[in-house]
């Protein structure tokens, strides 16, 4: 539940309804005069280079885990999520920290390319510089782990960070420029604004240079029509649909332990958790019978009292009940939980079997603690319908022999091999999607590039007698390269 009182809005503990934190709502010309404070900030910034700004990171890095408490219970407050979660989202959000202060140096270090034989007088490089000023519009469901996956990177690179957190979890975004803040050599560089989606509509039309933003499909598409009006570039990190694949020679002990924790962790509020599961019908009874034990022992609670939280955004809690009915209506069975696991602000852990790959819970992301598992004869059935999704983000395959056969068929982009997750847990790895979950990546050197622009340069270090690019040239010279061009048959390059 998010309040608005005027100029500000409240922050609430979703387990209790408990205000949590009051915040002000900026507006356009606020967020404007934040952007333009974080330009002037750029370039002084910039000028520090490498070693400074990874020195300044790495400050940043321990001082956030030094009040792992302190954050871990503010991200427990704000999300509902178990305190030992948080603690383990602030300490991946740290490995991206140190990952991008220490290799943005080498990931952005000038490539020398080969001009060629008719260019072999050149020397041909590619910089890469910083953008300016780096918009990022976060998620709650990870409220510290997600948008440092691209404000840390924005940082090393080079540029200045103007963050927007979810209406949601506003007191973790702004304890993190406060503490960001300890360590900075001046002031603007990494700034938080808090507001509703008024404020992430101002950002996104301010004077920055690239927004990144973490949300749903529909928001997404809203966000970067906003961009697209002032010509604003976007890295998009949406929603999912994540398939498991299950075949005949898979650990099924391991496979069921990791598709219900990847199903059921943080609510199963996770872009990347397993939201439908295609199991070999060799195996399948077997499968489901040990999901079926284990979600048994599995509870939804207040910190302290459940293995997950609370739904965080209220309205989520319909998008669950629906999905459920949705898929009992159109002939899937419920052999664990049903309609009856809504006890809001709480979901019970729910599994479906045989559900219609047309019904709208298996078409949609839910969100929510609920698997569904459906029998297939072959693992191409298995990627057949896994990648007949709008969605592509990420994926899981249990398999033995047959895993890397099946990962490289799957239309999305990352794949976890006998193992969940891992993939978001990796710093030199990209992460990011394809169709409807989006465009870009963060993570990695792909991920520091992402904030940067390539600057080519050629320079002449010595003469050649030909004259191609002048008016002086010579009708004969034109012959010889075309002769030449013909003789290499074009590779020239």
């Amino acid at each position: 539940m998010v309040t608005k009182l005027k100029s500000t809005f409240n922050s609430h503990n979703p387990v209790t309804g408990e205000v949590v934190g009051t915040y002000p709502i900026m507006g356009k010309e606020e967020v404007f005069v934040c952007v333009s404070h974080a330009r002037t900030a750029s370039s002084k910034w910039h000028a520090l280079g490498f070693n400074a700004r990874k020195k300044i990171l790495l400050q940043w890095s321990a001082l956030i885990i030094k009040e792992i408490d302190t954050i871990a219970q503010l991200i427990s407050l704000e999300t509902g999520k178990p305190v030992g979660d948080a603690k383990l989202e602030v300490t991946i959000a740290v490995s991206h920290i140190g990952w991008a202060a220490r290799h943005g140096e080498s990931v952005m270090r000038t490539s020398f390319r080969r001009p060629g034989l008719l260019m072999s007088n050149m020397s041909a490089t590619v910089e890469r510089s910083p953008m300016g000023v780096i918009g990022v519009i976060g998620p709650w469901n990870y409220p510290i782990f997600t948008p440092m996956g691209s404000i840390s990177y924005a940082l090393a690179a080079g540029n200045t960070v103007v963050f927007k957190p979810s209406e949601f979890t506003p007191g973790v975004g702004k304890w993190l420029e406060d503490v960001f803040n300890e360590v900075a050599p001046f002031a603007d560089i990494f700034t938080t604004i808090t507001g509703l989606g008024e404020t992430g509509g101002a950002l996104c039309i301010s004077d920055i240079d690239k927004l990144s933003f973490t949300g749903s499909t529909r928001t997404a598409k809203l966000v970067a029509a906003q961009c697209a009006s002032v010509m604003t570039p976007v890295i998009l990190e949406c929603g999912g649909k994540d398939p498991v694949i299950v075949a005949a020679d898979a650990d099924i002990k391991r496979a069921v332990d990791a598709t219900m924790w990847s199903a059921m962790a943080n609510a199963g509020q996770s872009c990347i958790g397993a939201e439908r599961v295609y199991v070999h019908e060799k195996i399948a009874d077997d499968f489901i019978a040990r999901a079926i034990a284990l979600a048994a022992t599995i509870h939804a609670g207040a910190p302290g009292n459940g293995d997950y939280g609370p739904a965080t955004m209220p309205s989520q809690i319909e998008v669950i009940a629906s999905h459920i009915k949705a898929a009992i209506a159109d002939g899937g069975t419920c052999v664990y939980g049903g309609p009856l696991s809504v006890k809001a602000p709480f979901v019970e852990p729910v599994i479906l079997i045989d559900v219609p790959e047309d019904s709208i819970a298996m078409r949609e992301e839910t969100f929510g603690p609920i698997i569904i598992i459906n029998r297939v004869a072959s693992m191409s059935n298995a990627v057949k319908l896994s990648n007949e999704s709008n969605y592509g983000l990420g994926a899981n395959v249990w398999s033995r022999r047959k895993g890397k056969k099946i990962a490289s068929q799957l239309t999305c982009g990352m794949v976890a091999i006998n193992s969940t997750f891992a993939f978001a847990a990796i710093a030199s790895l990209p992460f990011g999607g394809v169709k409807d979950s989006g465009s870009g990546r963060v993570h990695g050197p792909e991920g520091l590039l992402e904030y940067t622009f390539a600057r080519t340069v050629v320079r002449t270090r010595f003469n050649l007698p030909l004259h191609l690019l002048s008016f002086s040239r010579r009708p004969r010279e034109v012959a010889l390269v075309i002769k030449l061009t013909k003789f290499l048959k074009g590779r020239l390059g």
